[in-house]
């Protein structure tokens, strides 16, 4: 679904993310974890071409993300719950992205009413929570019906219910034949997602394996991630 292949970043002579490479497999969600300033959202971003490379390569079913002629059909993303005109309503945010993307406005519906916010929909987004607004960007993400999803701290803002609907909607998704890769600071709630883990720190890729490999059974992914990052571990590959 997804190829990254010894991805690099500088910036001003310091390296931000080193050499990292890793795959996205269909069918799976794939957890990328580590500290604050470890590379994660500067990897998400180079994926999405949002920033340059140094060195490497990425490939989205098979292709760079440049040569997809409507990436929207590939690849769907949630980097931030801030880029909407606060004017706007949901409705009309997703209404003006459908448009730009030859999508029927009958797509919109059916986003609002799965992310649970067909009432809402008509309210200004200035007005939303910071939980109302992951979900619109959700929907956002989902208005081509990419195969891959890349989601930043997709339950940042959701309460606990909605943390779990989220759990639900991406187990739905990978089970459908999709994929997601997700960033996330809450290990526990990583550890009832996630089928694969990446750990990046420093801009080094750390940790590579099936949730099963690292964590024991009855193990915690917390301890894992502490042991790995704090340097008591070797890396697992």
């Amino acid at each position: 679904m997804a190829d990254v292949v010894r991805l690099t970043k500088r910036y001003r002579g310091a390296t931000v993310v080193d050499d990292v490479s890793f795959r996205v497999h269909t069918g799976t969600i794939t957890g990328f974890l580590g500290p604050n300033g470890a590379g994660k959202t500067t990897t998400l971003r180079m994926m999405l071409g949002l920033a340059t490379p140094s060195v490497g390569t990425v490939a989205i079913d098979g292709r760079p993300l440049g040569e997809l002629s409507e990436p929207w059909r590939h690849v769907g993303a949630v980097l931030e719950s801030n880029d909407f005109h606060p004017a706007r309503t949901g409705r009309d945010h997703l209404r003006v992205l459908a448009r730009l993307c030859d999508i029927d406005d009958a797509r919109v519906d059916v986003l609002l009413d799965l992310v649970g916010l067909t009432a809402a929909g008509r309210r200004q987004v200035g007005g939303y929570s910071l939980g109302m607004r992951q979900r619109l960007g959700l929907a956002a993400a989902m208005l081509g019906e990419p195969r891959l999803l890349i989601l930043d701290e997709p339950t940042n803002g959701l309460d606990p219910v909605g943390v779990r609907w989220m759990r639900e909607l991406m187990r739905s998704f990978a089970d459908a034949g999709g994929a997601v890769l997700m960033s996330s600071h809450l290990l526990a709630e990583a550890q009832h997602t996630v089928d694969q883990v990446l750990i990046i720190d420093q801009g080094r890729l750390i940790a590579d394996a099936p949730l099963g490999e690292l964590v024991p059974p009855g193990g915690d992914l917390e301890d894992a991630y502490l042991d790995l990052v704090t340097g008591t571990a070797g890396a697992v590959r």
